[in-house]
């Protein structure tokens, strides 16, 4: 039996034991996990420097993501494991029904490199508030922040209730040929592919999280300058290596040139304020690696023979694994940095006439993880609402959306993902939704059963007529009449 199949069968055969447990232990494995995490939280700035160059203001906005994840939980996890009562239709009365909210079972979490503590723990904290064991496959990417989550795992729960496997791909193929009951999975399409095909084998549900080329429409009522200054943000933040990061422009043709002087001024105040360099800038990481560092000049140097145009930036440094801020116009739907997501901190600038026209280009690829609208006219804003399909949509900033507000549900549409995550959906996506109905001393006698008369037969047809939905005051008045007819009968 390999490693893999070890750690499995010790998660799967104390999954049972954590199914029964109520909110008090699981919230506290959440709040030891808390404790864990930022007992180290100086590893997790080394561990960030380390791989991508990030400060560690970076890295603080990863443990914020997750401290709100845990607090928002803890504090309405005993409400959410509560059975939920619902309200009796007219085919139901007299019968007591409710939704039972149980664990799925095992749950395995694929996360990704770009924001791996974040990524690992976030959909953890959902498993965990729900009652599943979790087992987690950092990326191997990402080397020394996986072996952090290892340790800080370890050090909060034992490893029959929550797991860390290291490796490369060949783990990953060695866990999804094992029984998961649910699979959280985040990173590009190829691979989601492969998950869902390893899910099928076992009937288990799957949430995708894969992002995708998403759209920003700025606008010619938009304020250009503020415009110019958060899509700079949104594209650069962690060098661009973030799944809802804007990752083309689409502004409206009057406002181009506005546009294009306020975004090659806002990002060297932003990175090159002293002018000693965006590679000096404390606040601007690196790429990964040298095959995604390839990848994303490459699909520069594409643009360039293709015949775009460098406004700013174009030319990195493979051996720091660096890629100025760059940004394109004069682009081509041709173009690789058009037909392919950038992951990096590139923008390309393109304009349009009709919003309409642009409404249908999107809307011909695939639907985006996240889609953001720069404008004050309300009815370019609703047109591009109802014009396209997003995850998410952010009007007059972007990436805000995202690990910021419980109340709200993150994740993707087709091509871009399934599922949704973020405080109470994260519950609800790493539980089963169990009915249970009760029949009461109330309800004898009101289902009909064989052999039907000719009153049941007429009253039965007679409904196909009528709307089956009755006010709930009159359900509940025949409700109280059944209750007592009941009781008089004891």
């Amino acid at each position: 039996m390999g490693q893999a199949e070890e750690v499995f069968g010790r998660l799967r055969a104390n999954a049972p034991s954590l199914a029964r447990a109520g909110a008090g232990p699981r919230a506290a494995r959440i709040e030891a996990l808390m404790r864990a995490l930022l007992d180290r939280k100086e590893k997790a700035y080394e561990a960030g420097r380390a791989e991508m160059g990030l400060s560690e203001t970076d890295v603080i906005g990863q443990l914020i993501i997750i401290k709100a994840e845990a607090d928002f939980a803890l504090k309405n996890l005993h409400a959410w494991v509560k059975p939920q009562r619902v309200k009796n239709s007219i085919m139901m009365l007299g019968k007591r029904a409710w939704i039972q909210y149980e664990p799925k079972g095992v749950v395995l979490n694929l996360s990704t490199w770009n924001a791996p503590l974040a990524i690992g723990l976030v959909p953890a904290i959902a498993a965990i508030a729900a009652g599943n064991a979790v087992l987690l496959k950092p990326s191997e990417l990402a080397p020394i922040s996986a072996s952090l989550l290892r340790e800080i795992v370890s050090a909060a729960m034992p490893d029959n209730e929550f797991a860390v496997l290291e490796g490369g791909p060949e783990v990953a193929e060695a866990l999804l040929a094992l029984p998961f009951n649910h699979i959280y999975y985040t990173g590009g399409q190829r691979v989601g592919r492969i998950v869902m095909r390893a899910a099928a084998v076992h009937f288990a549900s799957v949430t995708l999280e894969m992002g995708g080329k998403n759209p920003v429409f700025v606008d010619i009522s938009a304020d250009i300058e503020d415009a110019a200054r958060k899509i700079a943000w949104g594209r650069l933040a962690n060098a661009g290596q973030v799944c809802v990061a804007p990752d083309y422009a689409l502004v409206q043709r009057a406002a181009v040139p506005r546009f294009i002087d306020a975004i090659t001024a806002e990002i060297p105040r932003m990175y090159n304020a002293d002018g000693q360099g965006y590679d000096k800038s404390p606040d601007f990481p690196r790429l990964i690696n040298q095959a995604h560092f390839a990848r994303v000049q490459g699909l520069i140097d594409d643009a360039r023979a293709r015949g775009a145009r460098i406004v700013l930036g174009g030319t990195g440094d493979p051996a720091a694994r660096f890629i100025p801020p760059t940004v394109l116009t004069d682009v081509t739907d041709d173009m690789r940095v058009m037909q392919e997501e950038i992951f990096g901190p590139v923008l390309p600038v393109l304009p349009y006439d009709d919003l309409q026209t642009a409404l249908a280009g999107v809307r011909a690829g695939q639907k985006p993880l996240a889609l953001y609208i720069y404008a004050r006219d309300r009815a370019m804003i609703h047109a591009v609402l109802a014009g396209t399909s997003a995850g998410s949509t952010v009007i007059n900033h972007n990436l805000v959306q995202s690990g910021t507000n419980p109340n709200l549900p993150f994740g993707g549409v087709n091509a871009s993902g399934m599922g949704r995550v973020g405080g109470h959906r994260g519950f609800i996506e790493f539980s089963n939704a169990r009915s249970v109905v009760e029949e009461t001393r109330a309800a004898a006698g009101l289902t009909p059963l064989p052999p039907f008369d000719a009153k049941t037969r007429a009253m039965m047809a007679a409904m196909l007529g009528r709307s089956t939905v009755v006010p709930a005051p009159i359900i509940a008045a025949i409700e109280t009449v059944l209750q007592v007819r009941a009781a008089l009968r004891r």
